[in-house]
């Protein structure tokens, strides 16, 4: 084996760039790398310069912009298409309208007459906008519009503004505007009370306005299962506009009753109004007259014959199970009003439990009196 020499000879160096000798080649990759180096530099200066002038407002910009006023006129803000819209109005600034959806939390209108209050408790800068009625209406100061009609409400506070939806303000035409018995060619009777007496209490005083239904508005829903046609009188159809009394209260009742049947374990999907509003005229004369009080609640709005109807077939629904509609089922209802006086004390008023006769099945009356009264019955609540 021959022995390897003491002093090998270095192994020659691989040339990158041919024709170049090592000193040549060193003094080429230091050019490439000071030129790599610049690019890289002048691309992150670029990058930072154009976020700089991204976020960098002129001095210009900023004085020609004015300072947004803390207030300003809601008359102002309904002509100005491009106010900015209400991120900030959140929910608990609207807070002050929660009393109008009732403790069920699904009424959906409230009634008020011409210049009255329409909620009390919004925040300081805050008015209303109402659209409907046949108009536009501005209300700095939460007042209900002159015109009578059923009105969407907008709310406005500063430069922000927020659609309420689901809550319809409904403005009354006030009880003096009928003459002989009649508004326009409606024809409502008079109230017991109307040509003289003293009430036995201030329900059973004469009715503030009325409710004007349109054909327009008639679908309105004045809380989540009911609209307002659901409580006119059955008469005059060819009539337009009829004229309505609904007190926001019974239509509370109406839903929490909902509530604590499918609470009970009963669905409900329809509840049927077989008689709402009564004109005094129509409680008197109209269809079949047996069991009607001479001073019906129902003449006061604050009264409705229902039924639990989820089949749609115009009859009360088998509610306890035992294979017959009867008065059994009118009572299960019954037993839901109970829980919900025991718990909304300012809703306690009469429950009727009426069974089957006359052309009509079994039904229960509920209203909102202001006192307890119960009664069973045959003919209408």
């Amino acid at each position: 084996m021959p022995a390897s020499p003491l002093f090998p000879k270095p192994r020659k160096r691989h040339r990158i760039f041919r024709g170049l000798n090592e000193r040549q080649e060193h003094i080429f990759t230091w050019i490439a790398m000071v030129i790599v180096l610049l690019w890289v530099t002048a691309w992150v200066g670029a990058i930072a310069e154009a976020v700089r002038q991204q976020h960098e407002v002129p001095q210009a910009t900023q004085e020609a912009t004015p300072a947004p006023t803390p207030t300003r006129q809601i008359a102002t803000h309904l002509l100005e298409p491009d106010a900015p819209s209400a991120a900030y109005i959140t929910d608990a600034m609207l807070g002050f309208l929660n009393p109008l959806r009732g403790a069920s939390g699904k009424v959906r209108f409230t009634t008020i007459t011409p210049g009255s209050p329409i909620a009390r408790g919004a925040p300081s800068g805050a008015g209303a906008v109402l659209s409907g009625g046949g108009g536009e209406a501005v209300s700095p100061d939460f007042t209900a519009p002159d015109k009578p009609g059923v009105y969407k409400l907008a709310v406005k506070i500063d430069e922000a503004t927020r659609q309420i939806d689901n809550l319809n303000i409904v403005t009354l035409v006030p009880f003096s505007q009928k003459r002989g018995g009649k508004i326009g060619l409606y024809y409502l009777g008079n109230w017991p009370y109307e040509k003289g007496g003293t009430p036995r209490s201030p329900a059973y005083a004469n009715p503030s306005g009325f409710i004007e239904v349109t054909h327009q508005n008639a679908d309105t829903y004045v809380s989540a299962h009911f609209r307002l046609r659901d409580f006119l009188t059955r008469d005059q159809p060819n009539v337009w506009p009829k004229y309505l009394l609904l007190n926001p209260k019974l239509l509370d009742k109406l839903e929490l009753t909902i509530q604590q049947l499918e609470t009970m374990g009963h669905p409900v999907r329809r509840m049927t109004v077989m008689s709402g509003f009564r004109t005094p005229q129509y409680n008197h004369t109209g269809g079949n007259t047996q069991g009607r009080a001479n001073l019906s609640r129902h003449m006061y709005g604050d009264a409705s014959d229902v039924f639990v109807d989820n089949d749609g077939n115009g009859m009360m629904d088998d509610l306890n199970g035992d294979r017959r509609v009867d008065a059994r089922d009118v009572e299960v209802i019954q037993q839901a009003v109970e829980r919900v006086e025991r718990s909304n004390p300012s809703l306690v008023g009469g429950v009727g439990v009426y069974s089957a006769c006359c052309g009509h099945g079994p039904f229960t009356h509920i209203d909102v009196r202001g006192y307890r009264a119960r009664w069973r019955g045959t003919g209408n609540g």
